[in-house]
């Protein structure tokens, strides 16, 4: 399965949770609820790129399906980390 890791000097994390659950489901990015429905994408963008420790984790619902992101740059969809997320 395709893993996810995001870059956080980088990459937004927002936007790579969403490629991280369209590849998880097998859906166009653009055809997902927008983030900003179930959390506020700029604050948590904001708050793991804070983290200089690389610990800091959320979790919340996402279209139907469990959410984690850590600050170390891991998305896990349903408990399934995604790397490299095209």
């Amino acid at each position: 399965m395709p893993e996810s890791t995001l870059d956080v000097a980088h990459d937004s994390p927002s936007l790579r949770i969403v490629d991280a659950l369209a590849d998880a489901t097998d859906t166009d990015p653009l055809e997902l609820d927008p983030l900003y429905d179930v959390v506020d994408p700029e604050a948590l963008d904001r708050f793991l790129e804070a983290d200089p420790t690389g610990e800091a984790t959320v979790a919340f619902g996402y279209g139907g399906h469990s959410v984690e992101v850590r600050s170390d740059g891991a998305i896990a969809i349903d408990g399934t980390i995604y790397d490299e997320c095209v």
